[in-house]
C-alpha cells in the first residue's frame, strides 16, 4: 500500500490506517481474540498505521496493540495514541505533570519508553490556544517521552489554531463524503504548513457503508444509540452530526456512485484518499473481514471527476446544511 510522510518527522503512514476505537469501548462488545485478529488482517493487508487512545476502553485498545506487536517484531507500525479526555475536560487540566502522567500510562499501556505520536484527545477550545500547552508537548518531545505530536479536534477554526503552531506535526479531523468543509481551508493550510491530516469517522460511523436502515437498532453500549444528539459527547463524532434518517436516506444516493465492484465503504475511502493534504485514513473495523476490505481501498484507482462532482452535488443537497456551519 501506497504511504505518506507523516507531518515534519520524517517517519510514513500507510494511506489507509486502523482506527481502534472499535477495539476498546463504545460500539458493542468486540473480545480479545476478535481484537488481535482485526490486527493481524490490517497488518497483512499493508497499513502501517495504528490510532488509539487512552480512554477507548480505559486504556484496553492501546494494551491489545502492545499484545499484537509484542508478537510481530518483525513489522513497523507507526502508533498514534491521544490523551487528555480522562479528566474533566476544563482548560486548567491540561498541563505538563498531567501529561507526564497521561504519558506514562500510555507507555505502560503500549509497552514502549517512547510514543510514535501522541495527541490532545479533541480538548476545550481554549486549549489550543495556550503556549504553555505547547510548551509542555515541546517538553515531552525533549525528554524523549515522544516522537512528535498532534491534535485532535472537533471544528476547522480548531484545525487552523492548531496547524499555526510550529511543533504540531498533525491534526486528526473528521472528513468524509458528509463532512467537506475542512476541504475548504484546513487542508491547504496543512499542506503549505508540512502538517500530517489523519481524517477520521470516514464512513460516518457506518452510514457511508450502506448497510443500515431506517429500522436498525444498534446496542445500548454503542454510541451509535446513546450519543445520537450529543448526550456523552460532541455529536459530531457520531453519524458526522447528520440526523440518522437524513443519513440513511443520502447513503442510499451515495451507494449508488460506487464504480462496479466497489462496496460503498471503499468509495468513501478512496474519495478520503484522493483528497489532496490527506496523509492517511483512519476506518475502524470490527472483523477481519471489514480490515482488509478497507485496506483494498488504499489500492483501488483515482475516481473520475464526474464522480467527485456527484459526491459535492450530494452534500450539498442533503447534508451541508445540517453540518457546515456547526464543524
Amino acid at each position: 500500500m501506497d504511504e505518506r510522510e507523516f507531518g515534519r518527522s520524517g517517519q510514513h503512514a500507510s494511506v489507509v490506517g486502523l482506527g481502534t476505537w472499535q477495539l476498546g469501548a463504545d460500539w458493542g462488545d468486540v473480545d480479545d481474540k476478535e481484537a488481535l485478529t482485526v490486527l493481524e488482517a490490517a497488518a497483512e493487508s499493508g497499513v502501517t498505521f495504528f490510532d488509539t487512545a487512552d480512554v477507548y476502553g480505559d486504556g484496553r485498545s492501546e494494551q491489545t496493540i502492545a499484545a499484537f506487536l509484542s508478537g510481530r517484531p518483525d513489522l513497523h507500525v507507526l502508533v498514534a495514541t491521544k490523551m487528555g479526555r480522562r479528566v474533566d475536560q476544563i482548560p486548567e487540566n491540561y498541563v505538563l505533570d498531567n501529561f507526564r502522567a497521561w504519558n506514562d500510562r500510555s507507555r505502560r499501556n503500549l509497552g514502549v519508553d517512547r510514543v510514535d505520536l501522541v495527541q490532545l484527545h479533541c480538548p476545550p477550545t481554549p486549549v489550543y490556544s495556550r503556549d504553555e500547552v505547547f510548551d509542555a508537548l515541546d517538553t515531552l518531545v525533549e525528554e524523549q517521552r515522544i516522537a512528535q505530536y498532534g491534535v485532535s479536534v472537533e471544528t476547522c477554526a480548531e484545525a487552523l489554531t492548531a496547524i499555526a503552531r510550529p511543533g504540531v506535526a498533525s491534526v486528526q479531523i473528521i472528513l468524509n463524503p458528509f463532512r467537506l468543509k475542512p476541504l475548504d481551508e484546513v487542508l491547504p493550510a496543512a499542506r503549505e504548513a508540512g502538517v500530517g491530516i489523519i481524517a477520521r469517522v470516514p464512513l460516518a460511523s457506518g452510514l457511508l457503508s450502506g448497510k443500515y436502515t431506517k429500522d436498525t437498532v444498534f446496542p445500548e453500549n454503542d454510541h451509535r444509540t446513546y450519543n445520537r444528539h450529543g448526550e456523552s459527547f460532541d455529536q459530531g463524532e457520531t453519524f458526522s452530526g447528520v440526523d440518522y434518517v437524513t443519513g440513511v436516506e443520502a447513503a442510499v444516493e451515495f451507494a449508488a456512485l460506487a464504480p462496479e465492484g466497489w462496496t460503498p465503504a471503499q468509495l468513501a475511502l478512496r474519495w478520503i484518499i484522493q483528497q489532496p493534504g490527506v496523509t492517511t485514513v483512519i476506518p475502524g473495523a470490527r472483523s477481519p473481514e471489514q480490515a482488509r476490505a478497507n485496506a483494498a481501498a488504499g489500492k483501488l484507482p483515482e475516481l473520475s471527476g464526474e464522480t467527485l462532482a456527484a459526491v459535492r452535488d450530494l452534500y450539498d443537497r442533503r447534508i451541508k446544511e445540517q453540518v457546515e456551519g456547526r464543524w
